[in-house]
């Protein structure tokens, strides 16, 4: 993978603080005088923590501002069945608008405490499997015609059937799988083609859903968050956490928490998605490795069964 983008525009303390006194003293009082602090930079957006409570999130290029819209919209919509399953998310608290000082959209949101279920063991999420299983139970119910478009989530399988073809072939070229792993992941992949397909109305998709977009907090799930790449369709391709998650144990009880809302032919496919999921991380995680163990570890656990 390449080495993280260069940001397209510079954002520092001066910009954020005058963004936000400038915007937000409307629906936020008093946050223009709050702390402001740098927390993350990542391929897509910079994160900065406003006083206790809040954080501000703006893109860093042009192509993640469409990210932020997709939230814009869709989270008004469904972060209310999110928190009924008794989960957080970061629901914009004011919606930012380009200006003169920065050309797209931002958010202020609140700031999600907890630790990110990517840093924690396998083992130590079995917990709280049931509580994910039951929020995307919330979560998957028929999404509105306006519902962002993601050509790469949420869509029938036959529409990456070429990128997980040159994924395979490159790692098994460059001795990350090994013969025996590429033909199982074939497999698991046929199989997730063959099996009947999402013919009834696209449910709202996450679009992103594995352990470093889940926050715990004292061993329960706290939040999900970065809702960028939300989209409709095949609710089968957010099952696919219960791969990328958990462990056998933490699986069962992922699967049963759904109570039978989802059919066999589902969870196949979801199977297939988990697989193609790895390969993209084992693919292009050079510059981060903790998502190149995530897409290691993945691929394993779908193998395994």
């Amino acid at each position: 993978m390449p080495d993280k983008p260069l940001a397209e525009v510079a954002i520092d303390v001066q910009l954020v603080r005058s963004l936000v006194a400038s915007q937000t003293q409307s629906q936020i009082p008093g946050s223009a005088t709050l702390p402001l602090r740098k927390v993350s930079e990542g391929w897509d957006n910079d994160i900065w923590k406003l006083g206790h409570h809040l954080a501000v999130r703006l893109p860093r290029r042009a192509l993640a501002a469409p990210l932020i819209e997709h939230e814009h919209f869709a989270l008004p919509l469904i972060a209310p069945a999110l928190n009924a399953a008794g989960l957080s998310t970061p629901l914009p608290l004011h919606r930012g608008t380009p200006s003169a000082e920065y050309p797209w959209p931002w958010s202020v949101v609140p700031w999600l405490a907890g630790s990110c279920a990517l840093d924690q063991p396998r083992s130590a999420r079995t917990s709280w499997a049931p509580q994910l299983s039951r929020a995307l139970v919330a979560l998957h119910t028929t999404a509105p015609a306006q519902c962002p478009a993601n050509p790469f989530r949420g869509v029938p399988l036959t529409n990456r059937d070429d990128a997980v073809a040159s994924r395979l072939a490159m790692l098994e070229a460059t001795g990350t799988l090994t013969a025996r792993e590429a033909t199982a992941t074939k497999m698991i992949w046929q199989s997730g083609r063959d099996a009947a397909q999402w013919h009834a109305a696209p449910v709202w998709v996450h679009g992103d859903l594995h352990p470093g977009n889940l926050l715990t907090l004292n061993g329960s799930l706290h939040a999900i968050i970065d809702f960028g790449d939300v989209t409709s369709g095949d609710p089968a391709y957010d099952l696919a956490a219960a791969w990328l998650t958990f462990d056998p144990v933490g699986r069962t009880a992922f699967v049963a928490a759904t109570n039978g809302r989802y059919d066999a032919a589902a969870w196949t496919r979801a199977r297939a998605w988990a697989v193609a999921v790895a390969l993209m991380l084992l693919a292009h995680s050079d510059d981060n490795p903790a998502y190149a163990r995530l897409g290691r570890a993945s691929l394993s656990q779908a193998l395994a069964g």
